[in-house]
């Protein structure tokens, strides 16, 4: 798979009040939450690196995220991942991953490592 510095992936979602409850459902929790629950964000980023860059295969090693802001139902959130640093003798791919309202209020910010065998840089 050939991969360069600065490729990038976005997925768009809106989160509506009943993806809360079922997430309160399936987390055993008491109450659906007043915001769209943190671990729904984090679900973009892994959905673009298992999907879309790198894509089938890769190994999710490490993710970093900072939530600067709370994310509101029925708001479009864009989450993106953007290759920082390819390492192909060790197959490692860095990226940086962020998530912002339509506005582009930064809702999260990070980074992932993750593990591709067959890496190439382009």
């Amino acid at each position: 798979m050939t991969l360069a510095v600065g490729d990038t992936a976005s997925v768009t979602r809106t989160y509506k009040a009943g993806d809360a409850a079922d997430y309160a459902d399936l987390a055993g929790l008491d109450s659906v939450p007043d915001r769209v629950p943190e671990p729904l964000v984090g679900g973009l980023f892994s959905y673009l690196l298992g999907v879309e860059l790198p894509g089938f295969g890769t190994n999710y090693l490490k993710q970093e995220m900072h939530f600067l802001a709370a994310a509101a139902y029925d708001e479009p959130l864009t989450a993106r991942v953007t290759i920082t640093r390819l390492r192909p003798e060790k197959h490692l791919v860095d990226l940086e991953t962020i998530c912002e309202t339509a506005d582009g209020r930064r809702i999260c910010e990070g980074r992932a490592l993750v593990y591709v065998e067959d890496v190439e840089k382009g």
